[in-house]
């Protein structure tokens, strides 16, 4: 893997809690970030009805189940999930399934 440096200006707090932590921490906590925001990112997209179920999993580089689970995880309005999920949180739901996202 390829690595560059980047710099960040961050409110002083924050940069004094961060620089007591490995690299690795910082690498895995950006990562987790950047998934995370991108996830919740393309449900706010598709339940805007900007793009379909399938293209948000394709953006968020998930499976549909797993979005699914997700976005039962946010508590998606019930009438949402039934019409646009196409049953997927239905099965979810009826297994009893509680979904949480990855790391926690």
């Amino acid at each position: 893997m390829t690595v560059e440096s980047i710099t960040l200006d961050l409110p002083t707090p924050l940069a004094q809690e961060l620089s007591t932590v490995s690299q690795e921490f910082l690498i895995d906590l950006l990562e987790r970030g950047l998934r995370q925001f991108k996830i919740e990112r393309t449900l706010d997209h598709y339940s805007q009805g900007g793009i379909s179920f399938g293209a948000a999993a394709q953006q968020a580089e998930l499976s549909q189940s797993e979005l699914a689970r997700y976005a039962y995880a946010r508590n998606f309005d019930k009438s949402k999930q039934m019409s646009n999920y196409g049953g997927s949180l239905l099965a979810v739901e009826q297994t009893g399934y509680r979904a949480s996202p990855a790391g926690e």
